[in-house]
């Protein structure tokens, strides 16, 4: 079973169809119960990056979710969920994360300084970084172009957790990893034919099958 994280903030039914597209059931959940039986955990998030770190810790979330990424079962942040991994969120008046992951994420450069506008939003290509392997990243092998909303992205320090980029005036991750946990900039159940076999791949993680 496939949990989805329920803190009030996240695109949760949009993820579970897309997983349900890519054949994988889940279970949209805020019990954290639920989420440490389950065999692999998706991290969805929409919006403010301090309004969806303040809603896990107000639903008694924040626990259970660092405890299941660093339990090693298969787990997946989307959009904003990839942003939480991380220890600071410079939007607003700033936030800490979750510090699973060493770094911060910061606001992509103004307009008037780039001609780029900010969020960045709809299709851009994605590419492989060369630093890891296994499914996830396998899933981005041909470069697709996937489906973005954000004005944020992600710093990391240790510069081997980038496992894909995008480039939007700057390259910037557009999937990030380690061991049994992934997250992705952009919406996978939102991106088509490549975000359904990346969603795939996740599943035959959770289900233990060998890739």
């Amino acid at each position: 079973m496939i949990a989805i994280v329920d803190y009030g903030m996240g695109n949760l039914r949009s993820a579970q169809k897309g997983l349900e597209r890519a054949g994988q059931p889940a279970i949209i959940t805020h019990d954290p119960a639920v989420i440490g039986e389950a065999d692999a955990v998706v991290l969805p998030g929409v919006g403010a990056f301090k309004d969806c770190y303040e809603g896990l810790c107000e639903k008694e979330l924040d626990q259970p979710v660092i405890a299941a990424a660093r339990s090693g079962k298969p787990f997946l942040g989307i959009c904003v969920g990839l942003q939480l991994l991380f220890e600071f969120g410079e939007e607003g008046e700033g936030s800490p994360g979750l510090g699973i992951f060493p770094g911060r994420v910061v606001r992509f450069s103004p307009a008037r300084e780039t001609g780029l506008k900010v969020p960045h939003m709809g299709w851009n290509q994605v590419r492989p970084s060369g630093h890891g392997a296994g499914p996830l990243v396998e899933a981005l092998r041909e470069c697709p172009y996937t489906y973005f909303v954000h004005s944020y992205y992600a710093q990391p320090a240790d510069p081997d957790l980038v496992l894909a980029t995008c480039h939007y005036g700057i390259d910037f991750p557009a999937m990030v990893g380690r061991d049994n946990v992934f997250a992705v900039q952009f919406h996978p159940e939102k991106s088509q034919q490549a975000g359904i076999r990346l969603l795939e791949a996740f599943g035959r993680l959770a289900a233990g099958v060998e890739v």
